[in-house]
């Protein structure tokens, strides 16, 4: 009887202790239990600590609380302005109903990505490029509303979204580059003028003062000289003075020049033939203002050679003969037997001859 009943009481408490392990239960601190018995969801949420359930009746689920961390995918898509972009996001979230997450949606984690990428698109489409670009805190709060509204549902709460990156293509970042340099040198365009007005006011004054008092101006190149021999370098410097380039500058200038003289008149050159007759006439000038006409001597003819040999030497034929007269005519050939050209005879015959009597002399003396 009493080994009976000790069997009875080990019977007992195994089948206590087998009770114990199955229906105890550790829910930790970032979790909420959710039980379900025989299918019914039993009100409360169990708390953190060791809570126990019906075994083989009741099911304990267990929600995770903590913030979670939910990458978006890239999403490809036009902006207002019809830019083509392709963003990426990331979405902070946390459950803050455990019994809405289990029951009112299947997977709250899937429903929240999905969610995420389609309202991440449509931010795109409403915004333009430089939104993205720069005005990203409004578009966050965006997202973060359009992914909180039906989230609410679902037991599960936004914290926060970001956008992580704004990938533009090749061709845009170079116009937006060509954009920012050409920006940029506008700046430093303006911000050189200005330092130039201001200089140009500062050198008025200073150049002012030196009129005033010359001096000044000689200490200042006196502080020049002494600045560049400073530097330990070959340079002379060597002051010129301005003074000396003005009057070099006013002597350069060209004088007034004098009314031109009109033109003379050009007496014609005189032929042999006129120089010899003494009652010739002389050629009549041109008139003024009008080009001389100058003869020019005819081509020379060809001149058959002729035997040397004495030259005759007549009397005078009379008074009419004039200074042609005793005087030796020249023949054809020179002095070595060669032709003489027709030009060279009529030079001859322009030179008078020297140191020859008056026509009545020479007569006499060849009678």
């Amino acid at each position: 009887m009493v080994e009976e009943l000790v069997t009875a009481g080990v019977a007992l408490a195994s089948a206590g202790a087998v009770y114990l392990m199955a229906a105890a239960r550790v829910v930790k601190q970032y979790e909420r239990g959710v039980v379900f018995r025989l299918g019914r969801l039993q009100p409360g949420e169990r708390t953190p600590g060791f809570t126990m359930i019906v075994p083989f009746v009741d099911r304990l689920h267990k929600v995770n609380l903590q913030i979670v961390t939910l990458p978006v995918p890239a999403q490809e898509g036009i902006t207002r302005d019809n830019v083509t972009v392709r963003v990426d996001a990331v979405v902070y979230f946390k459950v803050v109903d455990a019994a809405d997450a289990l029951v009112e949606v299947e997977d709250y984690r899937f429903a929240v990505s999905q969610m995420a990428q389609t309202s991440l698109r449509s931010i795109i489409g409403k915004s333009d490029l430089d939104d993205l670009l720069s005005n990203r805190e409004k578009l966050n709060q965006g997202l973060e509303l359009m992914i909180d509204s039906p989230a609410v549902g679902w037991g599960v709460h936004v914290d926060r979204v970001e956008i992580k990156d704004v990938s533009l293509p090749e061709t845009m970042k170079r116009s937006m580059a060509r954009q920012a340099e050409a920006d940029r040198e506008r700046r430093a365009r303006i911000i050189n003028a200005d330092a130039e007005l201001q200089a140009s006011k500062k050198l008025a004054e200073a150049a002012q003062q030196m009129e005033d008092t010359p001096s000044a101006l000689q200490l200042r190149l006196l502080q020049t000289v002494v600045a560049v021999a400073a530097e330990k370098n070959s340079t002379l410097v060597l002051p010129f003075p301005v003074e000396l380039l003005r009057f070099l500058e006013r002597a350069q200038q060209p004088l007034p020049t004098a009314a031109p003289e009109p033109p003379r008149a050009r007496v014609a050159p005189r032929s042999a033939t006129e120089a010899a007759s003494p009652g010739a006439a002389p050629a009549e000038a041109p008139l003024a203002g009008t080009a001389p006409v100058e003869a020019r001597p005819a081509d020379p003819a060809p001149v058959e050679p002729v035997a040397a040999g004495p030259v005759p030497v007549g009397p005078a034929s009379g008074a009419g003969s004039g200074a042609g007269s005793g005087t030796v005519r020249e023949a054809g050939i020179g002095a070595a037997g060669e032709p003489v050209s027709e030009t060279v005879r009529e030079q001859r015959r322009a030179v008078p001859p020297r140191g020859e009597p008056d026509g009545e002399g020479s007569n006499s003396s060849h009678a």
